[in-house]
C-alpha cells in the first residue's frame, strides 16, 4: 500500500512543472509521510458545475499547475469536439481572467499556453480583474469559452478554475460531465501541448467597455448623493469599483484602507468573506469614524462577484442580508418599470415572487447558483441570498458585484432626497407582503463524511415537526421536481416556514436556509412580528441541528 503511494507520487513528481510544488513533494516523499501523501493521492479533484477549487498544493487533490494542465486540455479538447466556431476563418477564442490570489496568474498563463496548443486562440485580462470582468468579455469578444481563475471568498491557501461557455453562463449539465471525461482521457501532461507564446494579453479596451456598460444599470437622471463606505476584502474590486461610482457620478468611497488593496494572504479577516462573523469589523469602524455619517456600507467578496449592504440601524451599523437586499434591488427595479423575468435561487426568500407577482412579472426558483439563474428565459433579473446579484443580464449574465453596488446606492440615493432609507422601504414590503425573515444554519467541517451522515439521516429519520410547527411537506431533491434538475437537498415545508438543507457546492459546509413569513396590518405590527420571527427562527436551528445530529 505505502509502495504504490509512493510511486504514485513519484510519477507525478516527475510530469509537475512547478518547482515549488515538485519541492513539496520531494520533501513528503523523502520523509515517507504516508498520511500526507494519502490526503493528496487518494482521488483527484473533481471537476463539476463550479469547475474545480482547493487547497494549493501537491497531487491531484489539491490546486496546482499539473491539474491546471489537465483541465485546460480537457476543456480544449471539448471545445473542439463542438464543432467549428462562428467566426469564419479563425480558431475559437478563449478568454482567461484571474484574480490577486497565490498561484492565479501562473494558472492563467497555463490555461493560455494549453489553448493555443490545442489550435484555439487565447486572450488574458490585462491584470487581476473582477470575475464579472470576465463573464462580460466572453460576450464582447465573441468567445467560444471563458476560464475565470479564482476561489471566490474561500480561504487564502485555495484557489479555483470557474469555467464558462459562449453565452458567458457558467457551464452546467451535461458540459460539466463531458468536461471531465475529457479530463480524465488525458493520459500524460507529456501529451499537452504547451508553447511559451502565442496568446494575447488584452489592454484595457475590454474594461472600458465592461464600464461603459454600466451606464445600462442606472436610470439616466436619477439622484447620485447616497455616500458610501467600501471595503474590497483585500481583493480585486477596489479600482473597478471607484472608476464606475466615478463614471456614474456618485461621491467617492470612503475606503476602509486596511482592506483596499490585493493581498492573497487575507490579513485582517479570518476568511474574505463578508457573511462572516467579523468579517465587516474594519468597514464598521471606518464608518463611524466619517466626519460625514454614510449612508451605506458596500463590500465586495475578492473577486467582486458579490456584493454586501450595511446600513446604519440605530445608533450602529448592521449588514443587510442577501435577501434583503434582493428584495431592495426587486422593488426598485419594479419601480423603474423593468420588464422580463426575476429569477431567484430555491434557497432565497420568497418575497421576490411576491413581488413579481404584485407587479405582473414571470418568476421562477432555480437549482442555487447563478450557472441556474443565469439561465431562466427572459430573464431581467437574478439573485441568491449568498450576496450575488444579476442587474444587467445583457451585459453581464453572472452575479456582479460592482453593478449591484452601483444599483443598491442608487436606491439609497434616491431614498435619501426623499428622507428615507433602505430600512424604511424593507418595513413597507413587510408590510405590503408580510415579513418575510430567513436565517441560516451553516456548519462548517474538516470531514466530508459527516455532511454525508447528516444528510443521511435526516433521510431515514425524517422529522415531523421544527418548532412546534408541523411539517406539512417533505421533498426530496435528488429526485428532480417538475421545474427543477436533481440536486443533493431536502425542503421542507411548515405551516408559515420553509427549510432547505444541502451541501455547499464550494465549500466544507452544510447549509440549511430558513424562512418564516408573518402576514402584518400595518407598521406598528413589526416588532411584534420580527420578535416572534427570531423565536421561531432561533427554535427551528435548534430542532434542527438536533434532527441532523450536527
Amino acid at each position: 500500500m505505502h509502495e504504490e503511494l509512493i510511486a504514485q507520487a513519484q510519477a507525478w513528481l516527475t510530469e509537475d512543472p512547478d518547482p515549488e510544488t515538485r519541492t513539496e513533494l520531494a520533501r513528503l516523499i523523502d520523509a515517507e509521510d504516508h498520511t500526507e501523501l494519502a490526503a493528496r493521492f487518494s482521488g483527484t479533484l473533481q471537476f463539476g458545475t463550479a469547475g474545480l477549487r482547493g487547497e494549493l498544493g501537491a497531487g491531484p487533490l489539491r490546486m496546482n499547475r499539473s491539474v491546471v494542465i489537465r483541465a485546460a486540455a480537457g476543456l480544449a479538447a471539448y471545445l473542439r469536439k463542438q464543432g467549428p466556431p462562428e467566426r469564419e476563418g479563425e480558431a475559437g477564442l478563449v478568454v482567461i481572467g484571474y484574480d490577486a490570489r497565490h498561484k492565479s496568474l501562473d494558472f492563467a498563463q497555463d490555461t493560455a499556453a494549453v489553448m493555443i496548443g490545442a489550435g484555439l486562440r487565447a486572450a488574458v485580462l490585462p491584470r487581476p480583474l473582477p470575475t464579472p470582468v470576465l463573464a462580460f468579455a466572453i460576450r464582447h469578444l465573441g468567445a467560444v469559452a471563458g476560464v475565470e481563475v479564482t476561489a471566490s471568498h474561500n480561504p487564502p491557501r485555495d484557489n479555483g478554475y470557474k469555467v464558462y461557455l459562449g453565452d458567458g453562463s457558467q457551464i452546467v449539465p451535461p458540459a460539466d460531465i463531458d468536461i471531465a471525461a475529457e479530463i480524465a482521457a488525458v493520459p500524460s501532461l507529456t501529451t499537452v501541448r504547451r508553447p511559451t507564446e502565442g496568446w494575447d494579453i488584452l489592454d484595457d479596451s475590454v474594461l472600458d467597455a465592461y464600464l461603459a456598460r454600466t451606464d445600462a444599470v442606472l436610470s439616466e437622471d436619477s439622484p447620485r448623493t447616497a455616500r458610501t463606505v467600501y471595503t474590497a476584502m483585500h481583493g480585486v474590486g477596489k479600482d473597478v469599483l471607484l472608476a464606475a461610482f466615478a463614471r456614474a457620478g456618485f461621491p467617492e468611497p470612503v475606503l476602509v484602507a486596511e482592506q483596499a488593496d490585493p493581498d492573497p494572504e487575507f490579513p485582517t479577516v479570518a476568511f474574505p468573506n463578508p457573511e462572516e462573523p467579523g468579517a465587516m469589523d474594519l468597514a464598521f469602524a471606518t464608518a463611524r469614524a466619517c466626519e460625514t455619517a454614510p449612508d451605506l456600507i458596500i463590500a465586495n467578496d475578492p473577486d467582486a462577484d458579490r456584493c454586501a449592504v450595511a446600513v446604519q440601524d440605530g445608533t450602529d451599523w448592521r449588514m443587510l442580508r442577501g435577501d434583503e437586499v434582493g428584495a431592495l434591488l426587486a422593488a426598485h427595479l419594479v419601480r423603474r418599470g423593468a420588464t422580463g423575468t426575476f429569477a431567484e435561487s430555491i434557497v432565497s426568500s420568497s418575497l421576490l415572487g411576491r413581488i413579481a407577482e404584485k407587479a405582473g412579472l414571470p418568476h421562477v426558483e432555480t437549482l442555487t447558483g447563478f450557472k441556474w439563474i443565469a439561465r431562466a428565459e427572459g430573464l431581467r433579473y437574478g439573485y441568491e441570498e449568498a450576496l450575488g446579484y444579476c442587474v444587467d443580464p445583457d451585459g453581464v449574465r453572472d452575479k456582479d458585484g460592482i453593478t449591484a453596488a452601483l444599483l443598491i446606492t442608487e436606491l439609497a440615493s434616491q431614498l435619501k432626497e426623499e428622507g428615507r432609507t433602505l430600512l424604511d422601504l424593507l418595513d413597507d414590503l413587510a408590510v405590503e407582503h408580510g415579513l418575510h425573515a430567513t436565517d441560516q444554519l451553516s456548519v462548517r467541517v474538516e470531514d466530508l463524511s459527516l455532511i454525508a451522515a447528516a444528510m443521511h439521516r435526516l433521510r431515514e429519520q425524517p422529522p415531523t415537526e421544527l418548532a412546534g410547527l408541523p411539517i406539512t411537506r417533505t421533498d426530496d431533491l435528488t429526485k428532480g421536481t417538475a421545474e427543477l434538475p436533481p440536486t443533493d437537498g431536502l425542503r421542507y415545508t411548515l405551516d408559515g416556514a420553509r427549510v432547505i438543507v444541502r451541501p455547499s457546492g464550494t465549500e466544507p459546509k452544510l447549509k440549511c436556509y430558513l424562512e418564516v413569513v408573518i402576514p402584518l396590518g400595518s407598521h406598528q405590527d413589526l416588532p411584534a412580528a420580527r420578535a416572534r420571527a427570531t423565536d421561531v427562527l432561533e427554535s427551528i436551528k435548534r430542532d434542527l441541528s438536533r434532527a441532523a445530529g450536527i
